[in-house]
């Protein structure tokens, strides 16, 4: 059987959030990909509402962006002067009447700073509401440490007596363990009801929604209760203290969910995994890894340790190890690392390598192909199967635009490269280290753009006499004329010199 669909789920989220200390509102604090306001809606479309509304009042215009940004169909209604968690109820449901009519059936109300909430947990305060034709039921938990919470007072048949507050409850109330949540399931018609008879006579002047529960009870509607079996999932967020705290937690939820799939995690407590992030059945993350929003990993692929991917794919059976990665793709058998920067537009294909200590942007770098240490290729497409040397560099930007550059299949790009771009090296083809190319390179020949080596024999010891270098070239030559017995003009050794040692 389906499950029942709430009329519509009321997201509260007009709150200042003053103990944030903040100039970001309390609901758009982030946690693990989301804001605060991002979660608690996913939770709410979670439980398949027929509409949804968030309530909004501080940083109107900021909040109200980012709760259609999470969820493109969501109405927004603002809170008006008057304060308390009623109020805000009362204002989302006239906005509901004023953009289709006033909702008939179920109404939840739940709160924009409650991240760990599950839509689970709404779809089941539903059905047993609507199950008992109750005219309102209560989410309680039994948290560790009730103080400061309200209380939940049944009577004698099971059902809700009354909310008190802590500040206002008896010693023996406040043994009471079940407290209130703040999350309800209502009788729309009873709930509008309600609102309209609840009064500002308390210490705050505020319309508050657990006024409603009285009103009900004392017309003689059934007041149900529904405990939550996690009380961590009901947690609000306050301060940045409880902030940290859900991050934790939820962090954790996350990645248990994911070693129970088949990924292994070796250190949990150094892992953190946005909630977007998909991972394939064995993946293996090692310590100090980072996999923020929308970064997706293929099976058998390991990152890390100390690694940060946002936005990233990498491919079956990968490496990418101590990288910093955003909006990258790294191809099936790549490996990447250490100590690399992939930024937005880089692609690396399958079997491909990114060295050390390898900055790349906007880069297509080929099938099998390899930029193994020291360089930077920005705006520039590498075929398939080519080596490109240590300390190049893909020379893009002219002080004005960036300009894009091309290394073919099977090139072979010699250590100290400059690629000045636009510019384009041919299939086959070789650059010898230390060039500055600046021109296009035909396939299957071989650039070479460097000044030509001048040896000056004995310089050192005329301009530097006295010097630590002298001495030692002094000794170096001694020993040499030991050896052979022949001294040049200069008066240094002469004989053969072995051209690759001088290389």
């Amino acid at each position: 059987m389906s499950s029942p669909r709430p009329s519509a789920v009321v997201v509260l989220a007009a709150g200042g959030g003053t103990r944030m200390r903040s100039a970001l509102p309390k609901v758009l604090h982030p946690l693990a990909g989301r804001t605060l306001l991002g979660h608690a809606l996913a939770a709410a479309r979670g439980a398949d509402p027929q509409r949804l509304v968030v309530v909004v009042r501080h940083e109107r215009d900021r909040v109200a962006a980012a709760a259609r940004e999470a969820d493109a169909d969501v109405l927004v209604a603002d809170q008006d002067d008057v304060p308390g968690t009623g109020r805000a109820v009362a204002c989302g449901l006239d906005a509901l009447a004023a953009d289709g009519g006033a909702p008939a059936g179920t109404v939840v109300v739940t709160y924009g700073d409650v991240p760990l909430l599950e839509p689970g947990t709404l779809v089941d305060l539903v059905a047993q509401h609507e199950q008992r034709g109750s005219a309102v039921t209560v989410l309680t938990a039994e948290p560790q440490d009730p103080a400061g919470l309200g209380r939940v007072l049944r009577g004698p048949d099971g059902g809700v007596e009354r909310i008190v507050e802590h500040k206002d409850a008896t010693e023996a109330e406040r043994a009471v363990r079940e407290v209130n949540t703040g999350i309800y399931a209502f009788d729309a018609a009873v709930l509008a009801d309600a609102l309209g008879r609840v009064g500002r006579d308390n210490a705050q002047g505020e319309v508050y929604l657990t006024d409603v529960l009285a009103v009900a009870r004392g017309d003689g509607l059934a007041v149900a209760a529904l405990p939550v079996a996690d009380a961590a999932e009901v947690d609000g967020v306050n301060d940045r203290v409880q902030l940290a705290r859900a991050g934790a937690e939820l962090n954790r939820r996350l990645l248990e969910r994911w070693m129970r799939a088949g990924v292994t995690v070796v250190d949990p407590a150094t892992t953190w995994v946005d909630v977007d992030v998909e991972l394939a059945p064995d993946v293996r993350l090692e310590p100090g890894v980072q996999l923020l929003a929308g970064t997706r990993v293929e099976g058998g692929a390991v990152v890390g340790p100390d690694t940060t991917l946002s936005g990233c794919t990498v491919g079956v059976g990968a490496s990418v190890v101590r990288t910093h990665g955003s909006g990258a793709e790294v191809g099936e058998g790549a490996s990447v690392g250490p100590f690399s920067f992939l930024r937005p537009g880089t692609r690396l294909g399958a079997g491909g390598r990114i060295g050390a200590y390898v900055e790349t942007k906007n880069a297509v770098i080929g099938t099998g192909s390899k930029v193994p240490h020291l360089s930077y290729v920005g705006d520039a497409e590498i075929g398939e199967h080519s080596n490109i040397g240590a300390a190049t560099v893909f020379v893009n930007y002219d002080g004005v635009h960036k300009h894009r550059s091309r290394v073919g299949d099977h090139v072979r790009i010699g250590s100290d490269t400059m690629l000045v771009a636009p510019v384009e090296v041919g299939d086959g083809a070789y650059t010898a280290a230390g060039s500055v190319i600046d021109a296009d390179v035909p396939p299957g020949a071989i650039a070479v753009a460097r000044a030509r080596q001048r040896v000056v024999e004995g310089w050192v010891e005329r301009r530097r006499a006295g010097s630590p270098s002298a001495r030692a070239a002094a000794r170096a030559r001694g020993r040499g004329e030991e050896t052979t017995g022949t001294t040049g003009s200069t008066g240094t050794t002469t004989g053969s010199t072995d051209e690759g040692d001088a290389r």
